[in-house]
């Protein structure tokens, strides 16, 4: 065997290992974990209905009117939206997961009502903030 020869024979076996490394990187992926079963509010939004998206929009002018009034510094002006927030008629066929926050951020514009100070009021409206966002977060209600 000449030189020449043995060059090409390395070539072909050069190539034919970089084409069988090529199909094994070309082959079926590992398949991935199956998910975790969604809540049901995850994999059905048959709850996004208007009547429902209207209550919440309701939910966050009375919650923006109270926040407003007290970056004011107007107390008795917060305390008509508090109420509302706190007593308004619950919302038919809410996800039962969903009724702790509500009640947090019932409970939370009480203490605005209750509150005797600007300080002690802002302090339930930013927990009244927290407990609408935790809501939002456990389920993205904001998309569409």
């Amino acid at each position: 065997m000449n030189l020449h020869t043995i060059l090409i024979v390395g070539l072909a076996f050069a190539v034919a290992g970089c084409a069988e490394e090529e199909q094994v990187a070309a082959g079926p992926a590992t398949e991935a974990p199956a998910p975790e079963a969604a809540a049901p509010w995850e994999t059905d939004d048959s709850w996004r209905t208007p009547g429902f998206m209207q209550h919440m929009h309701e939910h966050a002018e009375y919650l923006d009117e109270l926040n407003f009034a007290l970056d004011d510094g107007d107390l008795e002006a917060a305390m008509v939206p508090a109420n509302w927030l706190a007593g308004h008629e619950t919302y038919t066929d809410v996800q039962q997961e969903w009724l702790p926050f509500l009640y947090g951020m019932r409970s939370e514009a009480e203490a605005v009502e209750a509150a005797t100070d600007l300080g002690t009021a802002r302090a339930a409206a930013a927990r009244i903030n927290a407990k609408c966002q935790a809501c939002h977060n456990s389920v993205d209600m904001d998309a569409d």
